[in-house]
């Protein structure tokens, strides 16, 4: 999430409010009027994105108590789990009572080379 729209936006605001301000103090009537007139849009727009910034900020922070939670428990899952052998991945051979497919007793799949 970026921050730099908001702070953009704002700064655009500030400056039109203080070419506003200026203006009407120095009877610059024409300058006057078109910064104030752009300067309720602005306003709207920095107010919204700001909402915005915001809603996303509690948004991340919600979520990441349960983000962290499901890490903990997938980590647990994976220690869990037995990892393959060395043997077993070469195709050693196999048990008996157990059938395969080819004479060496490697599995169906066909590998790549």
């Amino acid at each position: 999430m970026s921050f730099r729209p908001p702070v953009l936006v704002s700064g655009l605001t500030l400056g039109d409010y203080l070419l506003w301000n200026w203006s009407l103090n120095s009877h610059h009537d024409v300058l006057a009027l078109v910064s104030g007139l752009t300067l309720p849009p602005l306003g709207a727009a920095t107010a919204w994105l700001l909402v915005v910034a915001v809603m996303r900020l509690i948004a991340r922070n919600t979520r990441l108590p349960a983000r962290a939670a499901e890490r903990r428990t997938t980590g647990r899952a994976r220690l869990r789990r037995r990892p393959a052998t060395a043997t077993a991945a070469a195709g050693s051979p196999l048990e008996p009572g157990q059938s395969g497919g080819t004479s060496t007793g490697s599995s169906s799949r066909k590998l790549a080379a």
